[in-house]
């Protein structure tokens, strides 16, 4: 049993003192945004700075939910023209994990 505990522990510590090229050494790629898609999103940002700064008090729950629909679908829009992959600190502490039970 000792063993196995002495063996896991240097292959843990073997893991954690791999080196690592550095970041700086590889080229980055620019996303070039067009101006048109630039202007896109700056009218979706404003439609959606309008929507949350209206008074909703006055309004009937159809129009509230007209309201709805169209800010879900300016969100999704967003998302579809956004160019990036976001992990979320939990879904990355998972990841690695997983990674480290498997291997």
């Amino acid at each position: 049993m000792k063993k196995i505990n002495i063996g896991l522990l240097a292959f843990a510590l073997s893991l954690t003192i791999i080196p690592q090229q550095s970041i700086a050494a590889n080229p980055t790629t620019e996303v070039v945004v067009t101006p048109a898609e630039r202007a896109k999103a700056d009218a979706i940002l404003l439609r959606l700075k309008e929507i949350k700064h209206l008074d909703k008090t006055n309004l009937s729950s159809s129009e509230k939910k007209t309201l709805r629909k169209e800010v879900r679908s300016l969100k999704k829009e967003m998302k579809e023209t956004s160019r990036g992959v976001y992990l979320s600190v939990g879904a990355i502490i998972i990841i690695v994990l997983l990674l480290i039970l498997l291997l």
